[in-house]
């Protein structure tokens, strides 16, 4: 459930925000500024305004995101809780890297490099299983965001995919994405042998496509919204994530966050609840006008223009408790009955969810 921050930044962290005090506004040429429309700003010597240093003892969170979906939601906690825009009585400061793959956010959290981060939900599972528990799931911060693009009109259904082409990008293979798509041929009566599936780079899929009179493709957002913007004759054929909801009756949860248990064990656990409740502050902004330029600015979204279009596709969300417990694990039983290595071999135990008694 996604919770409010004032009830976590009046708990044990014994911070409490100065009357008139904030994150300094988001500067992304659009006039738009925090969720709570505070300034930040105090005067410096030279008598013009400027952001104040955080205090001595504020503890720094190192935090990953990749680039793309998974990490769109935290661009607004990225950029106001850095230590450019601090401010007197911030509960942290966030020290962030974007990164554009999820072995590189393994490696972090492998070497302790990176305390919380943001990664694939089967890349979350599949660490926790080898490395002995070293992590644990906070929250559900992205849902499904796998598209079939079509170039023409003869495909409105998985069903329909039945003795097409269909190109899917390599670095997929093997991964989450394979693993659904097959889940969700098989749902609709399809063997996936039947789909005379390509593996070519995402730019390979975008040149044939483009070069061709029809074609179908699975692409993940912001390549999905890429595409489309480039070749208005393209279309979206199948939403993956409506096709898995009408199939198994939930949502698709592709991207969460988590945390290192030494680190979740040596801090204030009020520390970790203002961090998931300030990045449910940052997934409310950036699902509000104008939000793409500073995603793009970060180097999240590669422009606006597919940013304007590809947010509302990247399928943001804060779940969080027996919830994302729930919805994890009935996801997690689907991948390891269709190929248990993609989650580590095993369904993770109870240690893995973060507050879930």
């Amino acid at each position: 459930m996604k919770r409010t921050l004032s009830l976590l930044l009046s708990a044990a962290l014994a911070v409490s925000l100065l009357a008139g005090c904030g994150p300094k506004p988001v500067s992304n040429g659009s006039g738009s500024s925090t969720p709570d429309s505070a300034s930040s700003s105090q005067p410096d010597e030279s008598g013009s305004a400027g952001p104040s240093a955080p205090q001595a003892d504020t503890p720094t969170i190192r935090f990953m995101a990749l680039s793309g979906p998974t990490g769109v939601g935290a661009s607004w906690l990225m950029d106001s809780y850095s230590t450019e825009h601090a401010f007197d009585g911030m509960p942290f400061v966030l020290d962030s890297t974007i990164v554009t793959d999820n072995q590189e956010v393994t490696n972090a959290l492998t070497n302790k490099s990176v305390d919380i981060a943001a990664i694939a939900t089967n890349a979350a599972a599949t660490l926790y299983a080898k490395s002995g528990g070293s992590i644990q799931v906070l929250a559900v911060n992205t849902l499904g965001v796998l598209y079939i693009l079509e170039k023409g009109d003869t495909v409105h259904s998985m069903a329909d995919l039945k003795g097409k082409t269909l190109y899917a990008p390599s670095n997929t293979r093997g991964a989450n994405p394979e693993h659904i798509l097959n889940h969700l041929l098989e749902g609709s009566g399809v063997d996936p042998s039947q789909v005379d599936i390509q593996w070519l780079t995402p730019q390979e899929i975008t040149a044939q496509i483009a070069s061709s009179d029809a074609g179908l493709c699975m692409l993940p957002v912001p390549a999905a919204t890429a595409l489309m913007v480039q070749d208005s004759a393209v279309r979206e054929a199948v939403s993956l994530s409506d096709a898995w909801k009408d199939l198994e009756g939930s949502e698709l949860p592709m991207g969460c966050l988590v945390a290192r248990t030494e680190f979740i064990e040596n801090s204030d656990p009020a520390l970790i609840e203002a961090f998931i409740d300030l990045y449910g502050d940052s997934i409310s902004f950036m699902e509000g006008p104008g939000a793409g330029s500073l995603a793009v600015e970060l180097g999240i979204l590669p422009n606006e223009k597919v940013a304007e279009k590809a947010i509302p596709q990247c399928s943001l969300t804060l779940i969080t408790g027996q919830e994302m417990r729930d919805m994890l694990e009935d996801y997690y039983s689907i991948l390891f009955h269709a190929e248990p290595k993609s989650i580590g071999g095993g369904l993770p135990y109870d240690s893995f969810y973060y507050g879930v008694g």
